[in-house]
């Protein structure tokens, strides 16, 4: 078997997130970065969706319109750290926009095996 990453960057798209009241009502844009490390066997075929997870993350982000950036962060954690059987996992989400001439970000990572 052979250790494979997956990573997803600049993932972008507007969602509403935020707990300022014009956060609220206007969505933003926030990019994730994700990367997960998993044991790759060719000879069974054992390999990770990229689009699912994709779908996955945006999908959540949309639907669940959280209020704090760190909040997204360990929701989306728990979600797919629960659903893949993962070495590593490491997601960042940033809002590029929300303060004049800076980007925020929160990050979290993790090792499994």
């Amino acid at each position: 078997m052979k250790k494979m990453s997956i990573i997803i960057e600049n993932f972008k798209f507007q969602t509403i997130i935020g707990i300022l009241d014009f956060e609220r009502i206007n969505s933003q844009e926030i990019i994730v970065f994700l990367q997960a490390d998993y044991k790759f066997d060719i000879k069974n075929r054992t390999f990770i969706d990229y689009a699912i997870i994709y779908k996955l993350i945006k999908d959540s982000m949309i639907n669940m319109k959280f209020k704090l950036i760190e909040e997204a962060l360990i929701y989306l954690f728990d979600l797919i750290s629960q659903k893949y059987n993962f070495n590593y996992l490491k997601i960042k989400i940033t809002k590029p926009s929300i303060l004049l001439n800076a980007e925020v970000s929160v990050e979290m990572e993790e090792n499994f095996a």
